[in-house]
């Protein structure tokens, strides 16, 4: 059985997360999606704001079909050591340093990494700038 593992903030949900869950999904036989801790973003992203506790978002993404186990992250470059997987499903924006410790793990260790394209026209950013300025 290939484990596939994605991981994000999922704050706002949108028809992007789910494309990428359902590609995701569509790469292995089992699909784990990694939440990151509220307190860790806030912590290294106060600019964020989340709407939604790690609990919550945590349930929302379970929710979905394509999604088969959801586990709970602070530091994206841990997460290799937390979780068993065999392909790595990461967006063409998620490169910093954690993200490369995770590819350089997946290289080491025979693990695929495959760059997810985005979902053209959303964006959890462009989501909460819209809702600001609904107010």
């Amino acid at each position: 059985m290939k484990r596939v593992l994605t991981v994000g903030v999922f704050d706002l949900l949108h028809v992007g997360h789910i494309e990428l869950f359902r590609k995701a999904k569509a790469l292995g036989d089992y699909l784990i999606v990694a939440v990151q801790d509220s307190d860790y973003v806030s912590r290294f992203k106060p600019e964020a704001n989340l709407v939604y506790t790690t609990e919550e978002r945590c349930y929302m993404v379970s929710a979905i079909r394509y999604v088969d186990e959801v586990v709970v992250y602070r530091n994206v470059g841990d997460v290799a050591d937390e979780v068993n997987f065999d392909i790595f499903a990461k967006g063409p924006d998620q490169t910093h340093a954690g993200f490369q410790r995770v590819v350089d793990y997946c290289g080491e260790t025979g693990k695929s990494v495959v760059v997810m394209p985005r979902t053209e026209g959303i964006s959890s950013s462009e989501l909460k700038s819209l809702i600001k300025c609904m107010k």
